[in-house]
C-alpha cells in the first residue's frame, strides 16, 4: 500500500491577472503529486483560478500593488486550497445561482465564478473577517494514486 501524500505548501502572488499563471502552476503542481487525475486537476486549477480572479477584479478593485495568498494542505484524501485576502469583503451567500441558458441566450459574460467553484469543488466556504477574507475550495481524492 502506498504511503499518503501530505502536502504544505504555500505562496503569496501579486494582485494582477498576470500572476494567475503561477497560481495556476502553484496549484496543479500540487494536485498532480497528490495523485488526481488530468481531469480533476483542471477542475481544481479552474475553481482556484476563479477564486483568484474575484480577489484580483472584487477584493482589490484592480489594485496592483495588493497581494494575495494561496495555501495548500493536503492529507488522507482532502486537497484544500485557501485563498486570503485583505481586500473588500463579500457575502457569497447573497450571489443568486446563475441562470445559465438567460446568460447565454443574452450573450453575458462572467458572473459564473461561484457557480463554478461550486460545481468542481466538494466544498466551497467563505469566510470574510475584519483582517482577512478566505475562500477554501475542498476536492476529495475518490482513488488511490496509480503507481
Amino acid at each position: 500500500m502506498k504511503e499518503a501524500i501530505k502536502i504544505e505548501a504555500s505562496k503569496t502572488f501579486r494582485s494582477t491577472t498576470t500572476a494567475l499563471s503561477g497560481v495556476r502552476d502553484f496549484v496543479n503542481r500540487h494536485a498532480v503529486e497528490f495523485g488526481f487525475e488530468d481531469r480533476e486537476v483542471s477542475e481544481i486549477v479552474l475553481a482556484v483560478d476563479e477564486a483568484c480572479t474575484n480577489v484580483i477584479k472584487h477584493a482589490y478593485k484592480g489594485n496592483p500593488d495588493a497581494e494575495f495568498v494561496v495555501r495548500i494542505l493536503a492529507s488522507g484524501s482532502e486537497f484544500q486550497i485557501i485563498v486570503r485576502d485583505w481586500g473588500n469583503s463579500f457575502r457569497p451567500d447573497d450571489v443568486p445561482i446563475p441562470n445559465i441558458r438567460d446568460r447565454s441566450r443574452k450573450h453575458r459574460a462572467g458572473g459564473l465564478g461561484i457557480h463554478l467553484m461550486r460545481k468542481l469543488m466538494d466544498a466551497v466556504e467563505y469566510q470574510g473577517r475584519d483582517e482577512a477574507n478566505e475562500v477554501r475550495l475542498t476536492r476529495y481524492l475518490r482513488n488511490e494514486p496509480k503507481p
